[in-house]
């Protein structure tokens, strides 16, 4: 199989992922803003990772927050959080992914972090120009329905890259399911956090680095 175009998820692929820890903080900063100081834990974790919209309205209820003002706060945070983890080095990326300046295809990124982060990163640690597009989530509720397994931001950036014959490269399994939906190849890279992760989805390829896709789209 040869592809004209290969497509990345962002944190855990392309660079390191934040520490949940981090993550967390940020998103108790956040009820601070709001004025909520003791927040239930179990709201802290809710918003900090996976959120749906039923959940967001779920806790807004609870505080009296009118439900998108509070979701862009917390996007905005967590951003912010994730961006001075960047600027402190605490956040690199991945010593592989210069590799990819002679990879001859068309290259991509969608991430489920917000599209504030990834375009922070892109520019911050000079990679920019590694992709002709790249895709974050919107800092809205409703874009909480299109995370991935929905392939909807994977097709967006094929379509601005006239992909006839598409990779996706990720992480976690939502990413190889985002790809089976989108009707393209999968590639999983084993990062060290999952070196020794077992699988419950069926990914087209199994990578130990980025370099692997040389021989991969010679194919």
């Amino acid at each position: 199989m040869t592809y004209d175009t290969v497509v990345f998820d962002n944190d855990g692929v392309l660079v390191g992922r934040t520490h949940f820890d981090v993550l967390r903080e940020a998103t108790e900063e956040t009820f601070t803003q709001f004025g909520v100081t003791d927040p239930d834990p179990d709201h802290v974790e809710d918003m900090t990772i996976g959120a749906t919209p039923e959940q967001v309205q779920a806790v807004s209820d609870v505080y009296g927050f009118e439900p998108d003002q509070f979701w862009r706060a917390r996007d905005s945070t967590v951003s912010g959080a994730q961006q001075e983890e960047a600027r402190a080095g605490r956040k690199t990326p991945y010593d592989d992914v210069h590799t990819l300046e002679d990879l001859d295809v068309a290259t991509g990124i969608v991430s489920s972090n917000q599209q504030e982060t990834v375009d922070f990163l892109l520019e911050h640690f000079e990679i920019d120009g590694l992709f002709e597009t790249a895709y974050g989530r919107e800092a809205t509720i409703e874009s909480l329905t299109l995370r991935k397994p929905h392939p909807h931001y994977i097709e967006r950036a094929l379509s601005d890259l006239d992909a006839e014959s598409a990779l996706y490269v990720g992480d976690n399994e939502s990413d190889i399911e985002a790809a089976e939906n989108a009707g393209i190849d999968s590639a999983f890279i084993r990062r060290p956090h999952r070196h020794d992760w077992d699988l419950n989805v069926w990914p087209t390829w199994d990578l130990d680095s980025l370099d692997d896709l040389h021989d991969i789209c010679a194919v």
